[in-house]
């Protein structure tokens, strides 16, 4: 199944993520793919609003990886935030424990999946920010049928 969206600035950016984030299950794994600048951190913002996460959410570019804890009818979640941008090799992501926290049961979102085509059947949902004018992203949300 297949959705498309368009937003006109960050609060819309913003809300359609809380949207999007109301509709997952715990152990989803979703791939968030899009140019540099396109809104994939904006996009995050906007989940970890939706779970209640305190932290400060920051692209995880520098650390490659970023663990906020939130919450979802009372119960407590961990979002789990890659960032293979410069990760060069599969060494790498096993050194970081990325199978480890992909099959943890948490809710874990990848930036630059495409890297690792390797992991690609193991993402449930994929989220694609693009350009569509200065201001404006077309979000498509696409999600596996298991």
């Amino acid at each position: 199944m297949t959705e498309e969206f368009f937003s006109h600035s960050g609060h819309e950016t913003r809300q359609i993520a809380r949207q999007f984030a109301a509709s997952l299950q715990p152990g989803e794994i979703i791939s968030l793919t899009g140019e540099p600048g396109a809104g994939k951190t904006l996009f995050m913002r906007g989940v970890t609003e939706f779970f209640h996460c305190d932290e400060q959410l920051s692209s995880p570019t520098f650390s490659l990886f970023n663990i906020y804890h939130g919450s979802l009818d009372g119960e407590e979640v961990a979002l789990h935030h890659f960032d293979l941008y410069r990760i060069e090799s599969l060494r790498e992501l096993e050194a970081i424990g990325f199978d480890e926290y992909l099959s943890g049961g948490d809710f874990s979102f990848v930036e630059w999946a495409e890297r690792f085509s390797e992991f690609s059947s193991l993402y449930t949902v994929e989220v694609s920010l693009e350009y569509a004018g200065a201001e404006s992203r077309r979000i498509i949300i696409k999600r596996s049928v298991r």
